[in-house]
């Protein structure tokens, strides 16, 4: 995390990078010789029996895991009591399944071989072991597998509630945009799966709702039937005061907790942000820590963080602490750590630059919730940058002001039903635009960049970072996932039965240092 927030200034973003590059020296100079601290989003062999320095042996009583043992879990307090809190409340362990990548030679049926069927451990697990463990799945069983997993996330700060609540909508139907162009995590336990992402492996690994809660039983103890984990695509819009809201765009049924609601609207909160800080609230608190049980609720918000901080959603709207300079901030979450810092600074410039193209060209993204929970899902199939469509909408210039200096040139507003407002489009049109029918979003970027008086030895450099969001876009480089799944398949190791060995993984990984380094440069990567 940087050490203090990026500055206003255009030029302010050629910081980012050698930021990255300092922070990655920094870790570096804290590891043993061999030790390196890559950027990777989920290590390819994480849960086998070769994959943990030292102990190995999976028997920790947090986890109560098949295939990790709780050595992996960082050691203050609160992330062991994190992963077996989920397990307790949910009344049984976490089942993330994600599909086998079928080779030539994979099973089918793919049963996995290296599942105990005994679990002489944890026996009271053995039953649910074999129940959880999908066909033609890799099954993992501990919250270690999806919070193993890393990310580039992105905090922006707001200058109102008005302008925060703006960019938590609009850069929601963004997500998963982001999550398909950024993927990078094809691997789990040792087994090429039929995704790119990790998305779904967190989401599945703090799923803490109970069978009631999932509407596999009767509600008799819980509350709500809650229809998505707690690391979840955003459930509603806040709406927001610009004139491109519509009601019709929160289509989902939001669960609340109407007492809170109720509360909130009486203190003057306004419907839709009430629903949401509600919605919040069907969730049970995971970690509490007992000198911080009586707090003065007008004077620290520690209570309500406990909740906000593992309600984990694609955005994320953030409120200031009480007494602090802190302001309005909004989180950008889904995006995939990248090799390189020249990557990962690409897609956050992209992104900064995305907002304030947004702002200033009064950009409308709004798209049903229904539709952003449909793309997130697609993002995460096999090769979707280059395969798949995504639900967005047609006219992103619908909005309150059509002038002519509001909008780059060719902008008209749209009319008509929500469901003549979007179509499906590939990431190419999405990102580069389709000629005379959608601008793209980086031809938007270049036209606030215009806009502004912008040096030209910083523009050059930022033109090389939207260069590489657009070519991932247009299929001419690889996404970090793609580029990993040639490399396995390519080794001489290499079986044609979806097994990514020790000897694999290794040179995969020396590989990716080599490229962090800048050692190598794949042509179809960079």
């Amino acid at each position: 995390t940087p050490g203090n927030p990026y500055g206003s200034k255009v030029s302010d973003l050629l910081k980012v990078e050698p930021n990255m590059h300092l922070r990655r020296s920094l870790a570096l100079s804290q590891c043993k010789p061999s030790e390196i601290p890559l950027t990777i989003t989920s290590f390819p062999r994480l849960g086998t029996p070769d994959s943990v320095d030292g102990h190995n042996v999976p028997d920790g009583p947090a986890s109560q895991s098949l295939f990790l043992p709780d050595e992996v879990i960082n050691p203050h307090a609160r992330f062991p009591t994190l992963t077996a809190n989920i397990r307790r409340r949910r009344g049984t362990k976490v089942a993330i399944n994600m599909p086998i990548f079928h080779d030539t030679n994979t099973p089918k049926p793919f049963v996995d071989p290296t599942i105990p069927r005994t679990n002489l451990r944890f026996p009271k697990y053995a039953e649910s072991d074999a129940r959880n463990a999908l066909p033609d799945h890799i099954y993992m069983d501990s919250m270690g597998f999806g919070m193993g997993c890393c990310c580039l996330q992105i905090t922006f700060q707001a200058c109102n509630i008005e302008e925060a609540r703006r960019l938590y909508d609009q850069l929601a139907p963004i997500s998963s945009v982001m999550l398909a162009l950024t993927a990078a995590a094809p691997i789990y336990r040792g087994y090429l799966a039929d995704v790119d992402c990790r998305w779904n492996v967190i989401s599945q690994s703090v799923d803490d709702r109970t069978d009631e809660e999932r509407g596999l039983k009767p509600l008799q103890h819980d509350s709500f039937v809650i229809n998505k984990s707690r690391y979840a695509s955003i459930d509603s819009y806040l709406g927001s005061s610009d004139g491109l809201w519509r009601p019709e765009y929160n289509d989902l049924d939001l669960v609340y907790d109407r007492d809170i609601y109720q509360r909130l609207r009486e203190g003057g909160v306004d419907h839709l942000l009430a629903q949401h800080i509600a919605h919040l609230f069907i969730r049970d608190p995971l970690v509490i820590f007992r000198e911080l049980l009586d707090l003065d609720n007008t004077q620290s918000s520690d209570h309500f963080e406990n909740l906000q901080s593992t309600n984990w959603q694609s955005t994320r709207f953030k409120p200031p602490p009480p007494n602090s300079q802190v302001g309005w901030r909004v989180e950008f979450r889904t995006m995939e750590i990248q090799f390189t810092d020249f990557e990962n600074a690409a897609f956050t410039v992209f992104i900064v630059l995305l907002t304030r193209a947004l702002l200033s060209f009064d950009l409308n993204f709004y798209i049903p919730i229904s539709k952003m929970d449909y793309n997130i899902q697609v993002a995460h199939r096999n090769d979707a940058c280059r395969r798949e469509k995504f639900y967005f909408r047609k006219n992103i210039f619908t909005g309150p002001s059509t002038t002519a200096e509001s909008h780059p040139p060719g902008a008209e507003p749209s009319v008509g039903s929500v469901e003549q407002e979007y179509e499906l489009m590939t990431l190419d049109e999405i990102i580069n635009g389709r000629e005379n029918q959608f601008i793209g979003l980086i031809p938007l970027v270049n036209a606030y960049l215009d806009s502004i008086n912008v040096n030209v030895q910083v523009r050059c450099k930022i033109q090389k970072y939207l260069d590489l969001v657009s070519r991932r876009a247009n299929g001419t480089l690889l996404t970090n996932a793609q580029w990993i799944r040639q490399f396995v398949r390519r080794h001489p190791d290499y079986r044609q039965d979806s097994v990514v060995t020790e000897s694999i993984n290794y040179d995969l990984l020396k590989t990716v240092c080599d490229i962090t380094d800048g050692i190598l440069k794949p042509a179809d990567l960079l």
